[in-house]
């Protein structure tokens, strides 16, 4: 059965969804940018900054879903700009150790806010 699922310490919502939906062991987490998860207001800054809280907040969502980085199966990065690929890895490298999950990243057109990277992710509980 479909639950969806709130983060209570993750950044609120910016728009009409959930921060994840679970089907079985599954969560589907919704995207994840460099929103403050205290304040609610994006924190704009350079790739390294945003990239850090984007994963720290995946990770804050997976965890108030009873999972962890450790189950993400899946994960889709979206970079406002492809040169930023090289250095995002470097950042990405720091939450995921080993046994890397399955990953797409692509460069989009424009982000929401702004920003310079969302990610979202497919865990298992």
């Amino acid at each position: 059965m479909k639950r969806t699922i709130h983060s209570e310490n993750g950044p609120p919502a910016q728009g009409p969804y959930s921060h994840a939906v679970a089907w079985a062991d599954l969560i589907f987490v919704s995207g994840q940018g460099p929103v403050d998860p205290q304040t609610g207001e994006v924190a704009h800054g350079d790739l390294e900054s945003e990239a850090t809280l984007t994963l720290k907040n995946l990770e804050t969502v997976l965890t108030d879903c009873g999972s962890s980085i450790d189950n993400v199966l899946k994960i889709t990065v979206f970079l406002s700009d492809m040169d930023d690929f090289a250095q995002f890895n470097e950042i990405y490298k720091r939450f995921f150790k080993i046994d890397y999950p399955a990953r797409t990243c692509v460069q989009a057109g424009r982000l929401p806010l702004g920003i310079k990277v969302e990610i979202d992710a497919i865990a298992t509980l």
